[in-house]
């Protein structure tokens, strides 16, 4: 099992802190711009009438809409009752509200612009204004894909930015053991992009959209869907992935862990319900009265259930039913994904990962093409983000079995060559080897964009790094092909490249020597005459060793090529060591690194 540092150990509880800071700062300058706006314009801020016409909070003021789509527009009425949307391109669309007073149309729109507004006629009038149409993305993930622009390492750089057609739609965190058809968030909205509401917005979306902005130059929107802490079984419905091992065993954890909960401190489901029903009617009342925060430093958020566990939102499902049923089918282009910390605790863990985000991103594609009428692309595009560097820099030729992201890794590598229209952000030269949400995600954002650009939208660029394709055995030399390499590869920095490891038969990894040739790198070991498989940067941390990439600034992601045992069958627990905690663990200050890396020159 991996020994840590002092520091390691340090770091892990320095995270949460940090964690803490970062939705403490986010709160206080939500708070505020909520505030500002309250005192502005204070009957704008209102409960909805649950009865008679209303939509849900993704319409509303600058909003954005899919161009050259048929866009799905949905909300309620009274039943029965007779809905028209009229646009000011031209377009409209009609439907009756169904006996539970739920409506849906299909309004078509054209090529990207600005300044347009929408009219949705019923009983009353709702008028939406300054609404764009350009290219709308979904970013979902969990707190690293919620982490924002203000925490990240270069906040200081958007500080003046204003770009009046970049759009952004940040939710707040919702979980239910049930499917929400509305979501409880009553202050999410539309803001156009400017220094307050980026500084809000998560550094790896945000950068994401902002380079698709420049690049298209069209407007662009971003749907930012984050919940920190949830494992990836929370974010799809349990029928999707009822047969997974590994999804049987978080909902039985969860099971049990509610059983003991009611047994031990009377934590029931009723009893939570009941809290919570008295909770959210206090919430909505705040907000109808024109309240804005909960205290000086936090704003108001709807209320939530963490115990017991089988209504919480560690719990298969439940993220899935808070927040992203509810946005379904609202038009998009594509989605990028962040999320993948919380299922790497283990091997076991982390091998599973796979399936089951092939079967997530199947479900998202699937429901949210049939529930769009078929105007959402079947097969649209879907880009991950690979694990960073995280704990003690490497030192052994491949790490074991207690190196569990480099499973996760692996198994995210293998998605992004089996389904079509995906892609995956290598990160393995970001991260920090202290805290768990590094600072440094504005390189991920980008390198995210650089997939959409290639793979959405055609662009003659470079998507990605080098990325393997076959091994050869030659006597005493392997040689790996390689494809994305650009105008060619090259090491991150002067000398040679020492992220690969070599064995034989006998499964025991050596440093490797390993020379570029063109699309290939030749590998060898004089501790290896007769080699029968490569590892290349196969840790927890491989940022400092020299990595490879192409020229275009764009690494390499970790690889194998042998199909040996990821972990141990009789001991499948080891993973990363959690730290005792401390007094000095306690009293740790934050230490950010960051480390030197190609620039990114597309």
């Amino acid at each position: 099992m991996k020994t840590l540092t002092t520091l390691s150990l340090i770091l892990l509880l320095a995270a949460s802190y940090t964690a803490k800071a970062e939705d403490d700062k986010a709160a206080k300058r939500q708070a505020r711009r909520k505030a500002a706006e309250a005192a502005q314009k204070p009957s704008e801020i209102a409960v909805p009438a649950k009865t008679g016409l209303r939509l849900p909070s993704l319409f509303g003021d600058h909003m954005i809409l899919q161009q050259n789509i048929k866009n799905t527009i949905w909300g309620w009425a009274e039943p029965k009752e007779s809905i028209t949307v009229t646009a000011s391109w031209g377009a409209t669309a009609s439907a009756q509200a169904g006996a539970d007073g739920a409506w849906k149309v299909l309004l078509e729109t054209p090529a990207f612009g600005t300044g347009h507004s929408l009219k949705i006629t019923g009983s009353k009038t709702i008028n939406i204004e300054d609404v764009a149409i350009g290219e709308v993305w979904l970013c979902a993930g969990q707190s690293n894909m919620g982490w924002s622009v203000g925490n990240s390492a270069e906040a200081e750089m958007e500080a003046n930015v204003n770009l009046p057609n970049y759009r952004i739609f940040k939710s707040a965190r919702e979980h239910w053991h049930e499917p929400l058809t509305e979501k409880r968030d009553l202050l999410d909205q539309w803001n156009p992009c400017n220094p307050e509401s980026a500084a809000e917005t998560s550094v790896v979306a945000y950068n994401f959209g902002k380079k698709l902005h420049l690049a298209l130059n069209v407007p662009v929107g971003i749907i930012q869907q984050a919940y920190a802490g949830t494992p990836i079984e929370g974010w799809m419905p349990w029928e999707v992935q009822q047969d997974i091992a590994q999804s049987k065993m978080q909902k039985a954890d969860g099971d049990k862990s509610a059983k003991l909960q009611v047994e031990r401190k009377g934590e029931s489901r009723e009893k939570a319900l009941q809290q919570f029903e008295s909770e959210l009617a206090d919430y909505n009342a705040k907000i109808a009265a024109g309240e804005t925060m909960k205290n000086k430093a936090r704003a108001l958020l709807p209320p939530s259930i963490t115990k017991p566990a089988d209504l919480g939102n560690q719990y298969p499902a439940h993220i899935f039913n808070g927040m992203i049923y509810p946005i379904r089918p609202y038009g998009i282009k594509g989605a990028i994904w962040y999320q993948g910390e919380r299922n790497s605790k283990t091997a076991p863990q982390a091998a599973a990962y796979g399936e089951q985000l092939k079967r997530l991103i199947s479900y998202y594609r699937s429901s949210w093409h049939e529930l769009s009428g078929g105007n959402v692309a079947k097969d649209f595009p879907f880009f991950f983000t690979q694990l960073p560097s995280w704990e003690a820099p490497q030192i052994q030729p491949v790490e074991g079995f207690e190196s569990t992201w480099a499973v996760n890794r692996e198994t995210m590598r293998l998605v992004s060559m089996a389904m079509p229209h995906t892609g995956m952000a290598v990160g393995i030269d970001c991260g920090d080897p202290i805290a768990l949400h590094p600072q440094n995600k504005k390189p991920i954002g980008i390198r995210h964009a650089y997939l959409a650009l290639k793979e959405a939208y055609g662009k003659d660029i470079v998507p990605c790094g080098p990325r393997y394709l076959s091994q050869k055995i030659e006597g005493s030399k392997i040689t790996l092909e390689f494809d994305s390499i650009g105008t060619g590869m090259m090491p991150a920095k002067p000398g040679k490249l020492d992220a690969f490891a070599i064995a034989g038969a006998d499964k025991k990894w050596h440093w490797a020597d390993a020379e570029i040739d063109r699309n290939k790198v030749i590998v060898s070991s004089k501790e290896v005459p007769t080699p029968v498989a490569v590892r290349y940067a196969w840790a927890m941390n491989p940022s400092q060793r020299n990595l490879l990439y192409n020229q275009e600034g764009l690494p390499a992601s970790p690889f194998r090529t042998d199909t040996w045992a990821l972990y141990d069958p009789n001991n499948p627990d080891v993973g990363v060591e959690k730290p005792e905690k401390t007094d000095e663990a306690r009293d740790a200050k934050r230490s950010y690194q960051d480390w030197g890396r190609p620039r990114m020159t597309q």
